[in-house]
């Protein structure tokens, strides 16, 4: 079946694992609320931009390995927008924007709220583009997710105009199977077994846990180190609660002692 932009939206982030997007409905992006209602993706529509990235981030931030879904109306609607972004900028929150713009027919020439949305999303972004193909939607949507969860994960922008989301492209359009878990990195067996033979003639070795583990889902990995090792834990920004309360490792009140004093400090 032929679908127009907005429902190669829809479908993309569907692939990606996406329940629901946060909104302040707008002409420009409608065709995406569409393709929504076909994936039996939820729409959560609120009264300020703003409370749709701060909303968007923090849907990241309590699921980790997913990606939270704001999507804005041109001009006023991506800069209402800005304040969540560089919030979640700041915060390394992996978060997709998708903003709408003007026909791209009429770039140029003045149409309805249109302004460089990109130029304006770039210094607070991992990355930040535009789309001016129907047909290349998921691709462009599968390269921004990529670049949200990769590395340091952050916010990114794709631009997508009015007319590119009515487009119905010829022929069938590949979907791809995207992930938003972070990829799995592993050191090389020499740096870990010289990581290893350090942390064995420490005297005061401690580890500070901060919002990394939390990014990287790797809360039940940091537990079972910390058993094998018997380190003690301090824990810093989304680093609290990767540790269980009760867990003989985690310390509290006593960090800046012991940083004053450790012989060797592990950064997670």
């Amino acid at each position: 079946m032929l679908m127009h932009g907005g429902k190669l939206v829809a479908k993309t982030l569907k692939s990606a694992g996406v329940e629901c997007l946060f909104t302040l409905c707008g002409g420009h992006v409608m065709p995406i609320y569409d393709g929504c209602q076909d994936e039996g993706i939820r729409i959560i529509d609120v009264r300020h931009e703003q409370a749709s990235t701060h909303a968007a981030d923090a849907w990241s931030r309590v699921n980790p390995g997913r990606i939270g879904v704001a999507v804005v109306t041109a001009g006023p609607g991506v800069t209402d927008a800005v304040t969540g972004v560089a919030n979640a900028w700041r915060a390394n929150s992996p978060m997709l924007v998708i903003g709408g713009q003007g026909p791209f027919g009429n770039r140029g020439k003045g149409s309805l709220q249109e302004m460089d949305h990109v130029a304006l999303m770039k210094p607070i972004t991992k990355w930040a583009d535009a789309c001016y193909e129907t047909a290349r939607i998921p691709e462009y949507i599968e390269l921004a997710i990529r670049h949200a969860v990769s590395g340091i994960p952050g916010p990114v922008f794709l631009e997508i105009p009015m007319d590119i989301l009515m487009n119905v492209p010829d022929g069938q359009i590949p979907i791809p199977a995207i992930s938003t878990s972070p990829p799995r990195l592993s050191p090389d067996r020499a740096s870990a077994k010289q990581a290893l033979e350090i942390l064995s003639t420490a005297k005061k070795p401690m580890m500070m846990v901060g919002t990394s583990v939390k990014w990287s889902n790797a809360q039940g990995s940091l537990n079972e180190f910390l058993e094998k090792t018997n380190l003690p834990a301090y824990v810093n920004g989304m680093g609290r609660g990767m540790i269980p309360r009760d867990s003989k490792h985690l310390f509290n009140s006593t960090r800046r002692k012991a940083m004053e004093e450790c012989d060797v400090l592990v950064l997670a």
